[in-house]
């Protein structure tokens, strides 16, 4: 059965830095668009970043551009997240997805929700001022 498992939450301080990986199995991380959720408490889910699996084009949200990096190895079927810089506004569940082998990019950047169809749980991201 096809899974994807986050790791590398935690609390980090305002100007910090944290690195997130995201782990696959039953699913091939090099053919298919993978992409980086979150959702902060009383708020909708957020396209933060997707990376394209032919091209390896990257987007981003405006809210994240110059600060995040979204890279994949695909020898360890894994897809990662470096956050530099993070801001209050940071905190959230951050959720891994896996799309298929084309995909859009939302307006003003990063993926759209509806095309990914496998999800990880989560880990959570707290900014500590």
């Amino acid at each position: 059965q096809a899974q994807l498992v986050e790791a590398g939450g935690g609390s980090v301080p305002v100007g910090g830095s944290l690195t997130l990986s995201c782990v696959a199995s039953g699913y091939n991380v090099s053919g298919n668009c993978m992409a980086w959720f979150r959702r902060a408490p009383g708020k909708e889910r957020q396209g933060v970043a997707h990376i394209l699996p032919f091209s390896g084009y990257k987007s981003y949200h405006p809210a994240v551009k110059g600060r995040f990096t979204i890279s994949k190895d695909n020898d360890k079927n894994a897809l990662y997240l470096q956050m530099n810089s993070v801001e209050s506004e940071d905190t959230a569940v951050y959720t891994c997805a896996a799309g298929g082998p084309a995909c859009n990019i939302a307006s003003g950047g990063g993926p759209v929700p509806s095309e990914y169809r496998l999800w990880g749980r989560g880990t959570q991201v707290t900014v500590a001022a």
